[in-house]
């Protein structure tokens, strides 16, 4: 490979060594899971705060548990965004934009709440799985390996949300 090759070749990879095209691809449908990551995670808020029935103590704590992951999940993804080279979006406005994840308001019913959870799993999981297919398509080993945890992790869930509401 000559000298001009090389040189080519290195100018289109990014600081990590990812094909930059593709890593800005993936960055960029990191930032959209990111929108929905933080309208999924005050809706979660908003299921906590206003769960009603016999099932409060339950659902309170169940609830809390998934916003706390959920906050720390877009964390992640934010600084995978980053490592990328990218800028993830950081303004509420910009998230309820680009996602497909809509503002649930004053929710206080289980199984109204646990329903939008088990959809928001639904829409996550199909947008993680484009990104674990677009990862391993350009070698990058971080997001592939997240996604994948992310997927495993939140398929459980499903079954356990789902499960409550006796499916």
């Amino acid at each position: 490979m000559s000298k001009g090759t090389k040189e080519k070749k290195s100018e289109k990879l990014n600081h990590i060594g990812l094909d930059s095209a593709k890593a800005n691809e993936l960055a960029s449908k990191l930032n959209d899971l990111l929108a929905n990551y933080q309208v999924f995670y005050m809706n979660a808020r908003g299921y906590h705060y206003n769960i009603r029935g016999e099932k409060f103590f339950e659902l309170h704590l169940k609830f809390e548990e998934l916003y706390t992951d959920l906050i720390l999940k877009a964390d992640e993804i934010a600084e995978r965004i980053l490592t990328l080279g990218e800028t993830p979006t950081h303004a509420y406005s910009g998230y309820l934009k680009i996602a497909e994840i809509k503002e649930k308001q004053n929710v206080n019913s289980p199984k109204e709440a646990v329903t939008e959870i088990l959809q928001s799993f639904a829409l996550l999981l199909a947008k993680q799985r484009v990104l674990l297919s677009l990862s391993a398509e350009a070698n990058d080993e971080g997001t592939n390996a997240q996604m994948s945890d992310y997927i495993r992790a939140q398929e459980k869930l499903v079954w356990m949300y789902s499960a409550f509401l006796g499916k």
